[in-house]
């Protein structure tokens, strides 16, 4: 079973609205003194930043349109895209080289042919890496470059076992370590490809529509660490 990946609507004049403004928020990356979110400095320890989104304040966008939201929701973080067609991202405003950054993503809302997952070494809007998986069981590795969507090592989008379906909950995993990126779910690997495109950028969240709108997906327990 494959599925097609959609272009990238997102890159129209809605991009510029509501959507992946890594720095809408603030221009000032998280300083780790905030409640539920820290940067690590601790040598001794991998990981490098990791949020809970119990304080609305710890960096990530918060944005409210008739076409989506990216917002802080009761202790998750919420996607909702409101558009067809449409990919929605949001970022803290930091920056990693090597990084495997975990999320626990659930779907509360909308159509099962949808996508969410993780963004590593994004650049600005038009550049960046993102790991995906839709609620109906397809998974894939993609990239955006100078604003053109494709994905890497795959012709279309495959179906795995491992994603748990419909309104469910999905541990993912990406990993950008040097040329070699990787997805798991719910700890099992689901794929992995190479590509040397991106060498470093922000982390993220990602989830978007195909034909039908309303994807509504909650994010918790983001970790980024050092591989």
């Amino acid at each position: 079973m494959v599925r097609n990946l959609k272009f990238l609507a997102i890159l129209a004049a809605m991009a510029l609205a509501i959507l992946a403004c890594s720095l809408t928020s603030s221009d000032t990356p998280p300083t780790g003194n905030e409640s539920g979110s820290s940067v690590s400095n601790d040598p001794a320890s991998n990981v490098l930043f990791q949020d809970d989104f119990s304080d609305p304040t710890s960096g990530w966008d918060q944005i409210n349109e008739v076409e989506g939201i990216t917002d802080y929701s009761n202790g998750v973080y919420r996607i909702l895209v409101n558009t067809d067609n449409t990919d929605v991202w949001a970022n803290p405003g930091l920056s990693f080289s090597d990084t495997v950054t975990q999320v626990e993503a659930t779907k509360v809302g909308g159509p099962d042919d949808n996508d969410l997952g993780l963004i590593c070494r994004y650049q600005d809007e038009s550049n960046f890496y993102f790991f995906i998986i839709s609620s109906d069981g397809f998974y894939g590795i993609a990239k955006v470059l100078n604003g053109e969507q494709e994905l890497v090592g795959l012709e279309n989008m495959e179906y795995s076992e491992a994603i748990n379906q419909g309104n469910a909950t999905n541990r993912l995993q990406a990993e950008c370590v040097g040329q070699t990126l990787t997805l798991y779910v719910n700890d099992q690997q689901v794929f992995q490809t190479t590509d040397a495109q991106f060498s470093g950028g922000d982390v993220g969240l990602i989830a978007g529509t195909f034909d039908v709108a309303g994807t509504d997906v909650h994010f918790d327990n983001f970790v980024v660490s050092q591989p």
